[in-house]
């Protein structure tokens, strides 16, 4: 597959009043036509950051202090404001978390849908940007469409809401989707109808997306590649079936044991011990050292290395190096670098 996005040795640091807060450390991925790459973690270790740097919608305090950002062999990185509104909409497009943040209260949802077709292409005629609503509407699973289109955020559900952004998003067929935590604040069940909507899209358009996420059971339902995120880096990464049944990372293994899958009856769901390190004083060598039971002496002076698994599977954890002692992984088996 080809790459329609290259991420090399991205870093994002924010100038605060405390110090340099580094966001993003050194991260590099592809993302390939037509996939959906998943980034899993806990909160606040640089998911939605990383993909802010992608569309250039950062804070004014933030800046890249490294790397490069490609888009179909083109580098974007130092595009300015007026170069990234010409992309924004037509090749990437962004839902976020929380669908209220995003929609406006006061003007009709297919007012909104049929404002972000506008931008895109001012000389429509009013009667092909209606239909053209119709169609977004009825691709993102609305019903009654006619009816809908003159209702307003406040007489949808949440995830009727979380659909009208999706449309919003769709307006212009961009060729890669950045949905951050699109499903968090619905219940399960809208949960599931979400991530069928953005697989089925994936499917129709051939769009390739970027899934932000800090639930391992959520991505298992949509992803094809895996990204985990820890403390601004990227610490695993392969394609969901390597991450899922071969995980190699401690921090992976802990993600794991944190889904009630893995709990057995009468005992408490695991939850990984201590705190993730602030990004403004990160301690030296491995950031998840201190939270790893099974850190060795490296870890705590030496930042590990990626190491490689196979041709689509890696992992920066010394327990990888052929030096490294054989360990039986939580949820069984075992391996040795």
């Amino acid at each position: 597959m080809a790459e329609l996005l290259e991420i090399k040795n991205l870093s994002v640091s924010f100038d605060t009043p405390q110090g340099e807060l580094q966001a993003v450390r050194d991260v590099s991925f592809s993302l390939h036509a037509g996939e959906v790459l998943a980034l899993v973690g806990e909160s606040g270790c640089g998911k939605s950051v990383l993909c802010k740097s992608i569309m250039k919608l950062l804070h004014g305090n933030a800046r890249i202090t490294g790397g490069s950002i490609l888009v179909d062999g083109v580098d974007i990185t130092n595009y300015r404001q007026r170069d990234m509104e010409r992309l924004r909409g037509r090749l990437f497009s962004m839902v976020f978390q929380d669908p209220m943040a995003t929609l406006n209260p006061t003007i009709s949802i297919g007012e909104q849908i049929a404002e972000a077709v506008r931008v895109h292409h001012p000389k429509m005629e009013r009667e092909a940007v209606y239909q053209r609503v119709m169609e977004l509407m009825k691709l993102v699973g609305i019903t009654e469409p006619e009816q809908r289109y003159r209702q307003y955020p406040y007489h949808f559900s949440g995830g009727m809401r979380q659909r009208s952004v999706m449309a919003i998003a769709l307006a212009s067929n961009p060729k890669i989707l950045l949905a951050d935590e699109p499903t968090t604040s619905l219940d399960v069940t809208i949960q599931a109808q979400i991530l069928d909507l953005l697989r089925d899209i994936q499917q129709k358009l051939g769009t390739a997306t970027i899934f932000v996420s800090h639930d391992l059971g959520v991505v298992a339902r949509i992803a094809d590649r895996v990204a985990v995120m820890y403390a601004g880096k990227i610490v695993e990464i392969g394609t969901a079936e390597e991450i899922f049944y071969d995980p190699r990372h401690p921090y992976t293994w802990a993600l794991m044991r944190s889904l009630p899958a893995f709990a057995r009856e009468g005992e408490e769901l695991y939850t990984i011990p201590g705190m993730p390190p602030t990004m403004i004083d990160l301690p030296p060598g491995d950031a998840f050292a201190s939270r790893n039971e099974y850190a060795l002496a490296i870890d705590y002076e030496e930042m590990p290395p990626m190491f490689q698994i196979s041709d689509t599977h890696y992992a920066a954890t010394w327990l990888l190096d052929e030096r490294a002692p054989k360990i039986t992984p939580p949820m069984g088996g075992d391996f040795h670098g």
